[in-house]
């Protein structure tokens, strides 16, 4: 018994000096970027400025459309990320009638690539695209250089909490579901809906005080607690973590090569004990691989198929991999004309013009 724990003991300390040579080795750009610690942080920033960008540019096309002069720059689809609701519905429309939703169809195509790939990549929409997620998670990075202590709430309450991101997704899949396909035709149509991007954007712009009030507090939890929002409140993530439950893709451990370090269970922001785990299905899981990159042991935690184990997906050629998924989506719903709204330029002013009135208030049934 003592040998043993002499030999795993040396072969861990070998395996930590690697890694350390192996990080002193490169310091160019390239190298940075392929380092695996720093993969999914830099797509999550990319992602981040996009959607930053893309904000920025509607907020301008609103502004200008709001007035009687030219509107400087396009109306950008992909605001549209932000109506998951309306895109829910307007799936179960099409299932129901083959019917897309021209009004905002690149909420839709956002939406079922949301669900693709968290089936394809357990989950992994969340840890790596997300900008609501990369917020979350990022504010609470930076906790330790504010001198702030952690909040780690008890496991029972833990659990309790989690639920209400559940409690959320099923009240908007009892809507969704009890919406007929004539009531779901109706609401497309109404003016509400039409610039239900405006009025997400206002959200923001016309904040009140409970909205704000709201956000402090999900900044604050965000700060001391691992992702408050995506693991307490987030109904998106509920349902894409439901879906991944059946990925075929999964973090798994190999037992022969584990030592047993428990680094790869405290890494895990969910609090997912990956090292007593040959398989990990659970629905919180977000295919960050933080417990990939952490695991001193080579091979012994690795994303992959189940019966495939030479198929092994690192964070580099994941971030990779979803970008490039995006991307022929994008250009297929484009190219298609599934992708930009009917709405036009003429039509959008006019709504803009009665948006504080009645009749662009939310429809009540």
């Amino acid at each position: 018994m003592g040998d043993s724990l002499k030999v795993r003991r040396l072969g861990e300390s070998r395996v930590i000096e690697t890694c350390n040579h192996e990080n002193k080795r490169d310091n160019s750009f390239w190298q940075f970027l392929r380092k695996d610690k720093n993969t999914r942080h830099l797509f999550q920033l990319a992602f981040l400025l996009v959607t930053l960008s893309t904000g920025l540019r509607f907020f301008i096309y609103v502004f200008h459309a709001g007035g009687n002069g030219a509107i400087s720059v396009s109306r950008p689809a992909g605001v549209e990320g932000f109506l998951p609701i309306g895109a829910l519905i307007s799936w179960k429309r099409f299932f129901l009638t083959g019917v897309w939703d021209t009004v905002h169809p690149a909420a839709m195509v956002i939406f079922g690539f949301a669900i693709v790939i968290s089936f394809i990549a357990h989950k992994a929409f969340c840890s790596w695209l997300c900008p609501v997620g990369a917020v979350s998670e990022w504010l609470w990075r930076i906790r330790p250089n504010l001198f702030l202590p952690e909040l780690v709430i008890p496991r029972w309450l833990d659990i309790s909490l989690r639920l209400v991101k559940y409690v959320l997704l099923g009240f908007f899949l009892w809507i969704t579901w009890n919406m007929s396909v004539r009531a779901i035709t109706v609401f497309i149509n109404t003016p509400y809906y039409k610039v239900s991007d405006v009025k997400m954007l206002h959200f923001f712009t016309r904040m009140s005080a409970l909205t704000g009030i709201v956000l402090v507090i999900l900044v604050i939890g965000s700060i001391f607690v691992k992702n408050f929002w995506c693991r307490y409140f987030c109904p998106y993530g509920a349902l894409t973590g439901l879906v991944a439950i059946l990925s075929p893709f999964r973090v798994r451990r190999d037992k022969d090569k584990c030592i047993s370090c428990g680094a790869c269970s405290k890494a895990c922001p969910h609090r997912i004990d990956v090292m007593r785990t040959r398989s990990v299905a659970n629905p919180e899981c977000s295919a960050c691989l933080d417990c990939v990159v952490v695991c001193p042991a080579e091979g012994a935690l690795s994303f992959r198929l189940t019966k495939l184990r030479k198929l092994v997906v690192t964070p580099f050629s994941l971030g990779v991999g979803i970008v490039g998924l995006f991307s022929v989506v994008y250009v297929i719903a484009a190219w298609s004309g599934y992708w930009e709204s009917s709405i036009t330029e003429l039509e959008f002013r006019q709504m803009l013009r009665i948006l504080d009135h009645q009749v662009i208030s939310h429809p009540s049934w």
